[in-house]
Order: C-alpha cells, then sequence, then structure tokens
C-alpha cells in the first residue's frame, strides 16, 4: 500500500501536467525506498520497478499497459488489469490472506541489493542501450522529432 505523501506527490505532478510515467516513478521511488529500508527485498531491480509500476497503475495514474512486443502476456494481462482498477473501471480484487501472506514472505527472503546505487545504475545503462537499439521509436527521440 503506497503511503499517503507519495500517491499526493503523483497527483501534484499530473495536475502541474507532467507524463503519467513521472508521476509513476514517484511510486518507483518509495518501493526502492522500501527495499532499501528492509520493509522487504526484490530479486532484481527491475521486479522492484514493477512493484512501483503495479501500486501507481491500482491508485489511478493513467499509466498505459505496455505494448505487445515490450513484455510478455501475462505482464501486460496484469498491467491492464491494475489500469482498469486505477481507472475505475473494475473493482479491485484483494488476494486471498493466504497468498498476501505468502507473497510478502517471499519478499522478505529476497535480497536488499537490488535497490543499491550500482544496481541502480547497471539498470538504468542496460535500458538506455536497449532504448538505443530500438531504433528511435520511442523515448525522448520520438518527441524531439
Amino acid at each position: 500500500m503506497p503511503s499517503k505523501s507519495t500517491t499526493e506527490r503523483a497527483r501534484r505532478d499530473l495536475q502541474q501536467g507532467k507524463r503519467p510515467s513521472t508521476a509513476a516513478g514517484e511510486f518507483v521511488r518509495e518501493e526502492i525506498e522500501h527495499v532499501r529500508r528492509g520493509k522487504h527485498g526484490a530479486r532484481s531491480t527491475r521486479q522492484a520497478i514493477a512493484i512501483g509500476l503495479s501500486q501507481a497503475r491500482r491508485a489511478g495514474v493513467p499509466l498505459q499497459p505496455p505494448k505487445k512486443a515490450q513484455a510478455k502476456a501475462s505482464t501486460r494481462r496484469s498491467a491492464e488489469r491494475d489500469y482498469e482498477v486505477g481507472q475505475g473501471r473494475r473493482k479491485p480484487k484483494a488476494p486471498s490472506s493466504r497468498r498476501s501472506r505468502a507473497t510478502e514472505h517471499a519478499l522478505k527472503r529476497e535480497g536488499r541489493g537490488a535497490a543499491s546505487r550500482g544496481a541502480l545504475s547497471a539498470h538504468a545503462k542496460r535500458a538506455a542501450a536497449a532504448r538505443r537499439h530500438r531504433g528511435g521509436s520511442s523515448g525522448a527521440s520520438a518527441r524531439a522529432r
């Protein structure tokens, strides 16, 4: 559950006309902090980011689910569900308490290194390299034209 201040910051970003990805960044930042402070761990930096994006969608940030070529089908379906919940098109369905507890327990067993400065830096470099190789169809290069 994201904190009230995180939700407020994201809402303020959207009111200022910033892009949904900027607002979603507030949730990702909070998730990285949770891993750093030891609330739970993450298997990889990518997992920590995914948790933050999921929370952002469920909180109402209009962040579109990934396109067909960008993510596997199960990830896309999950993101679509989260998006619909956040936009009020679907009722939120909490997982059973047993499943919720199991997920939390599994995350607590994971390491804390995924949120380290080095791990975040390596992830950013890999992501930037992947964007370069995709060929100008996304991100800043598309907006610069």
